[in-house]
């Protein structure tokens, strides 16, 4: 990891270490929000400390009660100028709560506003550890570390180093499949997307960014626990799932959901995180990892859609061309 995101996170958890912090609020927005909703969902699953996701706007107008000065609001934005981002990072501060910015420009206004910053390198050539995944992830770990003193997470930030070689790997498993995919759905105006535990937030993030927003395809990200309380009603022999199986403790729920889909709908894809190569990941640690690496899996799927379809993912109707 290059010396200034070593000396950037060193500095912000020596800053969580000095002070008492009773809640961790993680805020963003879009897929940004969905990338900090793993860190939600660990330090809810490994320890006792009460964490919250929130969409930036939402958290400045719900001011949650809990938030105050023992606080640590972590915010992330790609460019560092998501304007409701910027804003709730000044409302945290107003609240006294300890905030750390993770963006790629260390300049933008999130990183101006924010007491700490987190750079990340993106496209550049630099190794996965710079990128934000190692970033993200690093803090992650350091913050578990701190909170449980469970050696695991010291095992878990050492084997980060495998990460560009995994996702090199994965995609590389993934890429046959992945354009397949696109091939046979290039003509679906709706595709669903299912996963639960910490794969729901990818699930969320393939919806919404990817399908919705770049591709403009109308799809929703069904919680695979909550498929049979409402969702399930859709199912029917040409509706397009494209659902994920996890690895962890969730993975039955995705297990239930698939069986069911794959009985009534012809056109099931499954993403199988258990599948993914772990090469030097301890078997315990695996959880974390596949949900680190199943980002970049799923990203090839929309890559399939968006070489089959003709529709760059770079293009937007609105997004950055208007007012809103």
């Amino acid at each position: 990891m290059k010396k200034e995101h070593v000396e950037q996170i060193q500095k912000a958890i020596k800053a969580i270490e000095e002070r008492q912090i009773d809640n961790i609020f993680f805020v963003a927005c879009g897929g940004s929000m969905a990338s900090l909703s793993t860190g939600e969902y660990f330090i809810s699953k490994d320890t006792a400390v009460p964490a919250f996701v929130y969409t930036s706007n939402e958290f400045i107008h719900r001011s949650p009660r809990a938030l105050g000065e023992n606080s640590l609001v972590i915010l992330r934005s790609h460019s560092g100028e998501t304007p409701e981002t910027v804003e709730a990072s000044s409302f945290a501060r107003k609240k006294g709560a300890l905030t750390i910015a993770i963006s790629m420009e260390v300049e933008s206004p999130l990183c101006q506003n924010a007491e700490y910053i987190l750079h990340y390198n993106y496209k550049d050539g630099s190794d996965a550890i710079d990128g934000e995944l190692g970033i993200f992830y690093t803090l992650l770990f350091r913050i578990l570390k701190l909170i449980t003193d469970n050696e695991k997470y010291k095992r878990a930030e050492k084997q980060l180093e495998n990460l560009g070689s995994l996702i090199e790997k994965n995609q590389e498993k993934f890429k046959k499949a992945a354009d397949q995919f696109g091939r046979k759905n290039k003509r679906e105006k709706l595709i669903y997307t299912m996963a639960s535990g910490v794969y729901y937030h990818q699930a969320y993030s393939f919806t919404s960014c990817l399908l919705m927003e770049m591709l403009w395809i109308n799809s929703n990200a069904i919680h695979a626990g909550e498929f049979f309380h409402g969702p399930f009603e859709v199912t029917d022999y040409d509706v397009p799932f494209l659902l994920v199986v996890g690895e962890g403790p969730s993975t039955p729920l995705d297990l239930r959901a698939l069986d069911f889909a794959e009985k009534f709908s012809d056109k099931v894809e499954v993403v199988d995180i258990r599948e993914l190569d772990y090469d030097g990941i301890d078997p315990d640690l695996k959880e974390y990892f596949g949900s680190a690496l199943s980002g970049s899996v799923l990203r090839l799927y929309a890559d399939g859609l968006a070489e089959h379809t003709g529709h760059p993912l770079s293009v937007r109707r609105y997004m950055w061309k208007m007012d809103y």
